[in-house]
């Protein structure tokens, strides 16, 4: 088994593998917000395309019931090529991206 060079552990839930158990307890979060109806439904993976070719993929995409859209990145580590790429993606499109 290949280790993490940050020491997060790969791990599947419904049949998805996620990068981190942090990663996967929030999927669980989701699901039950969804469930309880706070939120319409979530999205995985979200890709932004920035210039020069590079894309930056967002963990969640949250469709909030009461109409409101929140991007949300689950941190362990905060290298300096994600805080690059979360600068570009807010400069360039209309949002904030929350670190859960």
């Amino acid at each position: 088994m290949i280790k993490h060079k940050f020491n997060a552990v790969r791990c599947e839930e419904d049949g998805i593998k996620f990068a981190s158990k942090k990663e996967r307890k929030r999927y669980l979060e989701l699901k039950n917000l969804q469930r309880a109806g706070n939120i319409s439904f979530f999205l995985r993976q979200t890709p932004m395309h920035l210039s020069g070719g590079v894309k930056y993929v967002c963990d969640y995409q949250v469709f909030w019931a009461d109409g409101t859209v929140t991007f949300e990145d689950v941190k362990g580590m905060r290298t300096p090529m994600y805080k690059l790429k979360k600068k570009q993606v807010e400069a360039l499109y209309p949002i904030i991206i929350t670190e859960i």
